[in-house]
């Protein structure tokens, strides 16, 4: 698994801005939010191509601004609209092939517009091969205001399209959705491909990691098990830090517990074999 940092965190950043200042700070691993259209023009995304081969960075993913009009777009009853959306994604699916960037993070309808399961499966589907055609994967992320925040919804997801059902487990979005993430990643498995994870308590619902009571180790054991490449990714807003200093720090944090997570493991596995 790999240890990252969302250029979310240091919104309003400009996103080149963001990778250079994350990179500095020895931060190599970033999923990238894009905030604008002219975020990944050819002049930009040249900017980010550099600091990425210049610093040995990695982008898993990518996430779309677009995302809160993807109710009226992807999953609305206007099928000119439909395809507009997709042919639109298709730009950002052209620069994540550019980027070297895997993951692509949908949030979906809202609950408000709610429409049912399987026009829904249907709507993710012809996303998702869309981006196969790029050699992107589309990937669910669950969504508290969304239909997606659902765990209920998202196995349904599970049931009725088989391998190609892929997920983001955002933890705090599980959290406010009143969804256990330890229980996410027992259900839902190797559909599960990306993370974004913060810390939680009574304190809110979006901390850094250690100053919650989230188990974080013992949800990195259980997602190492399911789905040992995936990029658990650290998005905290831009009010849960004071400074660049406590990214780095959790980010340290998590890519320690990472890499003692899997020696552990890869201890166990030895120790079996010799058995």
């Amino acid at each position: 698994m790999l240890a990252g940092v969302s250029t979310a965190c240091l919104y309003p950043q400009h996103l080149e801005e963001a990778v250079y200042e994350l990179a500095l700070n020895g931060i190599t691993c970033a999923e990238l939010f894009i905030n604008a259209d002219s975020d990944i023009d050819r002049r930009h995304l040249h900017t980010i191509n550099s600091f990425r081969e210049r610093f040995g960075m990695t982008f898993p993913s990518v996430h779309p601004f677009a995302c809160p009009i993807e109710s009226m777009t992807l999953f609305g009853g206007y099928d000119r609209r439909v395809e507009d959306m997709i042919d639109y994604y298709k730009k950002t699916f052209e620069a994540m092939n550019r980027l070297g960037a895997q993951f692509f993070v949908l949030h979906g309808c809202e609950k408000r517009f709610a429409v049912d399961a399987g026009l829904y499966c249907e709507r993710y589907m012809r996303l998702y091969e869309a981006g196969q055609e790029f050699g992107i994967t589309v990937a669910q992320e669950n969504v508290e205001r969304c239909q997606s925040g659902s765990l209920a919804f998202l196995r349904e997801m599970s049931r009725m399209l088989g391998s190609d059902a892929k997920f983001v487990l955002d933890v705090k979005q599980a959290v406010r959705a009143g969804e256990d993430p330890m229980e996410m990643v027992s259900t839902l498995g190797t559909h599960i491909v990306h993370v974004h994870i913060s810390d939680h308590s009574d304190k809110g619902d979006c901390l850094l990691l250690g100053q919650g009571q989230f188990r974080i180790r013992a949800f990195l054991e259980m997602l190492s098990r399911c789905s040992p490449d995936a990029a658990v990714i650290l998005e905290l807003y831009r009010s849960g830090y004071r400074g660049i200093s406590d990214l780095v720090s959790s980010y340290r944090m998590l890519r320690s517990m990472i890499r003692s997570v899997e020696n552990a493991g890869a201890g166990g596995e030895l120790t079996a074999k010799r058995k």
